[in-house]
């Protein structure tokens, strides 16, 4: 196993910046915002720690990229910002999941309501869930699973490669030639396969969610500390990776949105505690079939909670 491990001053500048104005603007944050963002620079710390690195596939050895600190991403003029007539996160589900309509819609605002707190202050909402063919986007072939994929220009993730067979030659999504065609057409499903719902499938498809979407706002790979913002490659190096954004990550994307880090982490602890989905949105035509409520499945979600209460007791202190 490696360890990324960065010194105290690296990670000062990478969070601060040597940049007067973006170093002033550090300073006008609140005592315990910069108290729980210095965490940072603890090396005893049990917040945030180095990023591991288990084998030569993980991301970071396969995937070389530039680092991006506070100061590059708040000088980049193609980021994402949020605006009061563009402050919406809009959420389509592509294709079914689980075995029933009502289990599909439960499920999507299940990660309606986590995503409106891991980027508190925009409004989520949902649209009308489409089959893939109604997509009319372009697909492309894995190289090494040789599974259809989307490709498209937003952010995009499938819940089908969290099945235990998904990179077995058994599984339904594999591409499959059409007949008396040219050899570019492929057939097109649409209906995935989709694995049992679970609290870890739950916790994998927030993190996925919240990861892609932080892409759209201009957060890069993060190379820093562990964090949301890691690179993966596979499902093991996906579960390391942890649900919280390091302190440079964390800064960027308050920075974007706006949002009071405390009242953020609060949000994020009620979303764990309620068992509903009582979150507004689009009520879809066919709510009334196979109407059930499930208990939200957030066992898997204890270990950040306790996280993120650590980190309230900074805050408020």
């Amino acid at each position: 196993m490696q360890t990324v491990q960065h010194s105290e001053q690296t990670l000062k500048t990478a969070l601060i910046s040597k940049n007067p104005a973006l170093a002033s603007q550090y300073e006008k944050l609140d005592a315990g915002q910069r108290r729980l963002m210095n965490e940072a620079f603890r090396p005893d710390s049990d917040l945030f720690g180095p990023i591991t690195l288990h084998s030569q596939s993980d991301w970071i050895n396969s995937h070389p990229e530039a680092p991006q600190d506070f100061e590059e991403f708040f000088s980049d003029p193609y980021r994402k910002t949020p605006s009061p007539a563009k402050c919406s996160i809009y959420i389509q589900c592509i294709g079914s999941l689980g075995n029933t309509r009502s289990i599909s819609e439960e499920y999507v605002r299940w990660l309606k309501g986590y995503c409106e707190a891991f980027f508190y202050g925009l409004r989520v909402k949902l649209l009308e869930p489409v089959p893939v063919s109604a997509t009319r986007c372009s697909f492309r072939i894995n190289d090494n699973t040789q599974n259809l994929q989307i490709h498209a220009g937003v952010g995009i993730f499938s819940f089908a490669r969290y099945g235990s067979d998904f990179y077995s030659s058994h599984y339904e999504g594999k591409v499959k030639k059409l007949q008396k065609k040219s050899s570019s057409d492929y057939s097109v499903f649409d209906n995935y396969y989709i694995p049992e719902v679970t609290s870890v499938l739950l916790l994998r498809s927030c993190k996925t969610l919240t990861h892609e979407i932080g892409h759209i706002f201009g957060l890069r790979h993060c190379q820093w500390l562990a964090c949301l913002m890691q690179g993966s490659n596979h499902l093991e190096e996906a579960d390391r990776r942890p649900l919280n954004l390091c302190p440079i990550c964390l800064r960027k994307l308050q920075s974007a949105v706006g949002f009071s880090i405390e009242e953020r982490y609060k949000a994020l602890v009620r979303w764990i505690d309620d068992e509903s989905t009582d979150t507004p949105g689009v009520t879809p035509k066919h709510s009334c079939e196979d109407n059930v409520n499930l208990p939200k499945p957030v066992e898997a979600f204890k270990e950040w909670k306790e996280w993120i209460t650590k980190c309230l007791a900074i805050l408020q202190k």
